[in-house]
């Protein structure tokens, strides 16, 4: 794993900076996008491509700028955002800068970056099990399941989209992760998470490619 090139989006902190200081403590080239890096991100050796949101179009050039040619090995598309909606007071913006940001973006930034996508290159979406449809047992949330069950979808016609390429899709969920996101309730640090993530995306294969995955390993319901 050491010499490959990673590229994780939404890395400025949790899961996303975790990630990349496990890369880099492995020995991988990463480079880090985020709309503005952290201090804690601009003390690690990633390279930085700062100014990018995901849900805008318009920086879409910068990265393919930025990346030229260059091959990726692993392409993480970790950016999100949460918010909490109770039925009856709804508010709908909410819910569709979710799906912008949590389904609509990640496939934009794969179908961006596709010609830097080489036979044994992988892509891994971080979900949530909150988008199985099978395991909601208490409702609302309304914008994040709906976000998170239409990135899964994405990442099902990505696997199969992508697998004549040769390119491998994880659609991972990281846990509950003591995050920003969730006020820093997890119960999983962003280090364990990002382990065990990782391990998800060494395991991952064309022949398990479209796997909805939790990051321990167990095989999530739709």
């Amino acid at each position: 794993m050491s010499e490959q090139f990673v590229v994780v989006t939404g890395a400025n902190r949790g899961i996303g900076l975790a990630l990349t200081k496990e890369y880099l403590r492995r020995g991988c080239e990463v480079l880090a996008l985020c709309r503005k890096a952290s201090e804690a991100l601009r003390e690690t050796k990633a390279a930085l491509l700062t100014g990018i949101d995901v849900a805008d179009a318009a920086t879409m050039p910068l990265i393919q700028e930025h990346l030229g040619t260059r091959t990726i090995d692993i392409l993480i598309n970790n950016a999100g955002i949460l918010h909490s909606e109770c039925l009856g007071v709804i508010d709908f913006t909410q819910v569709t800068r979710q799906l912008e940001v949590n389904s609509v973006a990640p496939l934009r930034v794969t179908e961006t970056l596709l010609d830097n996508l080489q036979p044994g290159s992988k892509v891994a979406l971080i979900t949530s099990r909150m988008g199985s449809i099978t395991d909601n047992e208490s409702g609302g949330y309304y914008g994040y399941r709906m976000s998170k069950a239409a990135l899964n979808s994405a990442g099902m016609s990505l696997s199969h989209d992508l697998k004549p390429k040769g390119v491998a899709v994880a659609i991972l969920h990281p846990g509950f992760v003591q995050t920003d996101m969730v006020a820093n309730a997890g119960d999983v640090s962003p280090q364990s998470a990002a382990e065990n993530l990782i391990h998800r995306i060494d395991e991952l294969s064309l022949e398990n490619s479209g796997t909805f995955w939790h990051a321990s390993g167990e095989v999530l319901p739709w």
